[in-house]
């Protein structure tokens, strides 16, 4: 009987411990980076083979962030308006940064081959960067892909002013109403304070 008494009082004690060790996870994994936080910088390996950084753009007055794949429907949907929005707002300062978060091991499509061959194929003007081992992604909190990150260089610091989506029809971009993203961009290089700070970012869930 106490043999029995001890073999459930371990039961349940591995057993709260793998729920709380859960939640705990689960915790962690939906932190991330919220309006007005600095973002930290980054180093990784673009489809060119070389390695980009924030550093690599001293003129530039932010950044557009994206978290995107090949894979996802919804990011495929969405590269024309990448490539718009890098053309339209780089000149003025903003340029695209585009991060493939996803695990190639768990999606072969978006192994940094694929990339590579993807950013020849749509002519991507943009840094197109590999987020091997996954340890940028969970510091911005993305979980969709695409998933937008807009910052703004104030006194030496990388600063989020936006969080979302590019705008509010992530499968259509012909039936474009509301244009997030650009209207953040254009608010903040009129130097103004950006009106719509979050939007729920809508597309495919990072691989890990």
């Amino acid at each position: 009987m106490r043999t029995h008494k001890l073999l459930f009082s371990i039961s349940a004690l591995i057993f709260t411990l793998v729920v709380f060790s859960g939640f705990r996870n689960t915790s962690e994994e939906i932190s991330g980076y919220t309006i007005g936080d600095e973002i930290t910088n980054f180093n990784l390996k673009n489809v060119d083979n070389t390695m980009v950084s924030l550093d690599d753009y001293p003129d530039a007055l932010g950044y557009i962030i994206i978290f995107t794949c090949n894979t996802c429907p919804y990011s495929v949907a969405n590269e024309d308006r990448i490539i718009a929005l890098d053309k339209e707002f780089k000149g003025k300062g903003f340029p695209v940064i585009a991060i493939n978060p996803n695990n190639p091991n768990v999606k072969p499509g978006d192994s940094f081959e694929k990339m590579q061959q993807r950013s020849k194929d749509k002519g991507f003007t943009f840094p197109y960067l590999l987020d091997e081992g996954q340890k940028i992604y969970p510091l911005f909190g993305a979980t969709k892909t695409p998933h937008v990150y807009l910052v703004q260089k104030e006194r030496g610091k990388n600063i989020v002013k936006y969080i979302g989506a590019i705008d509010d029809n992530v499968r259509d971009g012909s039936n474009v109403k509301e244009h997030f993203l650009a209207n953040a961009l254009n608010e903040l290089l009129n130097g103004k304070e950006v009106t719509i700070k979050e939007t729920k970012a809508i597309g495919c869930s990072i691989k890990v």
